[in-house]
């Protein structure tokens, strides 16, 4: 029962490097995935489907690369993890039980709001890590 598989995570590992690049030129999927720490070839599939949802758009040639084609506030986690894992899942198996069925319905739209933030809110989780001293 895998609710956020790699995909997911890969995806908005992926974003965020995206998010965090300050040249002023598109990133290189190369450069994406050594930063993310994605197997290229696996990111291909991941961009390929971020670029047809529209969060992403590829700019060709030698300074070519990805840039996000939103505004990072309007990038909500929920719509990148439902674009890479079609479904966001609390069961792999579905059965009928009067009392179960209805609670686990329940439990996956309260899954669903929880990531239902845009990617700019992951920026604090990055202040918390750098701030944390010991």
């Amino acid at each position: 029962m895998a609710l956020i598989s790699t995909k997911g995570i890969y995806g908005l590992s992926a974003l965020c490097v995206i998010k965090d690049n300050t040249s002023g030129f598109p990133l290189q999927k190369r450069e994406i995935a050594i930063r993310a720490n994605i197997p290229e070839n696996y990111l291909d599939i991941l961009m390929s489907k971020l670029k047809k949802a529209g969060i992403v758009k590829s700019i060709r040639g030698v300074n070519g690369g990805y840039v996000l084609a939103q505004e990072l506030s309007t990038i909500k986690v929920i719509d990148v993890l439902l674009i890479l894992e079609d479904d966001l899942k609390v069961l792999s198996a579905h059965f009928e039980h009067p009392v179960l069925e209805p609670f686990f319905e329940d439990a996956k739209i309260k899954i669903h709001d929880v990531f239902n933030f845009p990617l700019t809110e992951l920026i604090e989780y990055k202040k918390d890590v750098l701030n944390f001293t010991i």
